[in-house]
């Protein structure tokens, strides 16, 4: 690998991450099924040389769910999409192991990976969310652990299928009639806990060979996971000694599982706000809080609880007790709440507007907000990051004024380095099994 530059990925949340951001006054409250933002957020983050564009989902929403939840494209379909408008930047979307089939999971991903010329990446999760399965025919969601032990199962069948085809396998001999060389075609043959695939997978091996691989992993299980098997993780953590601690366990991690640590990407979520100058920041700030109410905070905390009703407590007085609630569902995040509360003697309400609305490193002047970046990366806490949107058209802002200063220092790109999601990320493409297999036989 060259020399050690930020990974840049952008969230598209149509109208906004949370509750309230589609009340602004520059918001387009239709922004999560109008094709046309999506493509004008593409083609912004592409031209300022962004990794990725990343499309977060869940399977399942309640009257309480944020406004984008409510009504959004389906992953894979706007990412296909946003390929035929864009040349080079990553299409990253999350799909369920839980309630998705492997064999169809592997033809989605190696079909966004033939349609964007080697772009495509898989944002691997479990959902957490008890009522998805109720939208799947089943009485009972997974448990924790078991969510994890099919995630790798599931996740070996994909992979598995990916490599049906070798290289070189569709040989097109018009003169001899040879469509393809049988003996570079094989089955798969699994036989699982969870799943039973013959194979081979009815499309060609994709160009990256594998799509990269993406993981959002903060629990015990999640980390292992995740250190194990994902390219890059997505994770969420505002405050930099705890980032720093979790970047060294999780490449220590997967230093124990025989893994180069430099090719793994340990990117954590962040909504900077820039203004041109300090005053003019902090009063972006206030006016990005002022999108969240209360009641909002308690809702986008409770997902992590399994949509628990917060309401229900007295909002000033000490943090409840309600660690049981989240034991099924984001443990992680639901354990850093929790923790965050006892450590700081917090109040729900208090806890809740922390949680829901934090006030991070990176708020301040393009300068200020370069110097956060740099100084996490160079910490190392992070190895990039994945960028969301605070207000309205701060992704514009973001890509003018900060995106040159880090080109400037030489800690992120001018252009990109190839054509496919692997040459930007400085990844090298996965040698076919089955060749190796039959190379090692000959």
């Amino acid at each position: 690998m060259g020399a050690r530059r930020l990974k840049l990925g952008f969230m598209m949340h149509g109208n906004g991450t949370g509750w309230g951001d589609w009340r602004h006054a520059d918001a387009e409250p239709g922004a999560s099924t109008d094709f046309a933002y999506y493509r004008r957020q593409a083609q912004i983050a592409e031209a300022a040389k962004f990794d990725f564009l990343f499309v977060a989902d869940s399977v399942h929403i309640t009257p309480k769910s944020s406004p984008h939840y409510l009504n959004r494209f389906e992953p894979l379909t706007i990412l296909s999409a946003l390929a035929a408008v864009t040349d080079r930047i990553g299409l990253v979307g999350t799909l369920t192991v839980s309630y998705a089939e492997p064999f169809n999971v592997a033809r989605q991903f190696a079909s966004l990976d033939h349609i964007s010329g080697g772009r495509a990446g898989w944002n691997v999760v479990t959902s957490w969310l008890e009522g998805s399965a109720r939208n799947y025919s089943r009485e009972k969601h997974y448990d924790h652990a078991t969510r994890y032990r099919l995630a790798a199962e599931h996740l070996d069948v994909v992979q598995g299928l990916w490599d049906s085809w070798e290289d070189d396998a569709l040989v097109h001999d018009k003169t001899s009639g040879r469509f393809f060389d049988a003996e570079k075609l094989h089955r798969l043959d699994h036989h699982g806990q969870f799943f039973q695939v013959e194979g081979p997978l009815n499309i060609a091996r994709s160009p990256q060979g594998q799509p990269v691989i993406f993981q959002a992993g903060a629990s015990e299980d999640g980390r292992n996971f995740a250190a194990a098997r994902s390219d890059a993780i997505f994770v969420q953590d505002d405050d930099l000694r705890s980032a720093s601690a979790y970047y060294a366990d999780v490449k220590r991690r997967a230093a124990g599982f025989g893994r180069d640590p430099d090719e793994l990407f340990i990117l954590p979520g962040l909504r900077p706000v820039i203004g041109s100058t300090e005053e003019e920041a902090e009063r972006k700030y206030r006016e990005f809080i002022a999108l969240t109410s209360i009641e909002d905070a308690l809702l986008i905390m409770a997902r992590s609880f399994n949509e628990h009703d917060f309401s229900q407590y007295d909002l000033d007085a000490p943090f409840p007790d309600v660690g049981r609630f989240a034991q099924n569902s984001n443990r992680s995040t639901s354990e850093r709440v929790i923790r965050l509360a006892r450590e700081s003697g917090l109040t729900l309400r208090e806890t809740a507007h922390r949680f829901a609305t934090p006030r991070t490193d990176f708020v301040g002047t393009p300068e200020q907000v370069a110097d956060a970046f740099q100084r996490w990366f160079q910490e190392p806490a992070a190895d990039g990051f994945v960028y969301n949107n605070s207000l309205p058209n701060e992704l514009s802002v973001f890509a003018d004024t900060v995106i040159p200063i880090l080109q400037e220092r030489g800690l992120f790109r001018r252009e990109y380095e190839g054509t496919t999601f692997r040459d930007s990320l400085g990844l090298a493409k996965p040698v076919n099994r089955n060749t190796s297999r039959r190379i090692a036989a000959e």
